[in-house]
């Protein structure tokens, strides 16, 4: 197939050029991605799939909650809300996408039940919020390799250990053909 490359907020294609577009963990990397989502669902004569993180679940997940609350402000500031997303997409259905504890991949939430993947400078190095770490990153990532140590995260978040999959906050935003 072709490949275009372009910026996402002006697509060089016409109303209903491809068969569906899909953006996986970046809308939050542009600096409108209302105007993003928005030509996403122009182009797309079918559907439209976002995948990203819904902000409000900052809390629920031991890693941000417990040992990095910066990230969460950080990305709670970039992140659009998940019902906006639906929005700009003339309205969608949005689902919890739970992560296996096998992921491979290095987002933010792959590694929910390895946490001494989060120690790894290679593993961290596929977020942006932990690749551009700063001092409280260091110091987060300090205590969580202290509590791994002394078994403090064994005793907190073990229950997550027999679990296959986890919902730590990723959505599938996904507006039909015609929305």
């Amino acid at each position: 197939a072709p490949a275009v490359l372009a910026a996402g907020g002006a697509l060089p294609l016409a109303d209903g050029a491809v068969d569906a577009a899909l953006a996986v963990l970046s809308l939050h990397h542009y600096p409108d991605p209302g105007t993003v989502a928005r030509e996403m669902r122009r182009v797309a004569r079918g559907r439209v799939a976002v995948v990203t993180w819904d902000p409000s679940t900052a809390g629920s997940f031991w890693l941000v909650r417990d040992y990095l609350p910066s990230v969460a402000a950080f990305d709670a500031a970039r992140y659009p809300r998940v019902d906006d997303v639906a929005a700009w997409l003339g309205g969608a259905s949005v689902t919890p996408l739970p992560i296996p504890h096998d992921c491979r991949d290095g987002f933010l939430g792959a590694y929910w039940r390895r946490p001494e993947a989060y120690l790894d400078p290679r593993a961290r190095a596929g977020t942006s919020a932990l690749r551009e770490g700063d001092a409280a990153v260091a110091a987060g990532l300090s205590r969580l390799a202290a509590d791994l140590a002394d078994g403090t995260w064994r005793v907190k978040n073990g229950h997550l250990l027999r679990l296959d999959e986890s919902d730590v906050g990723y959505r599938l935003i996904v507006a039909a053909a015609g929305a």
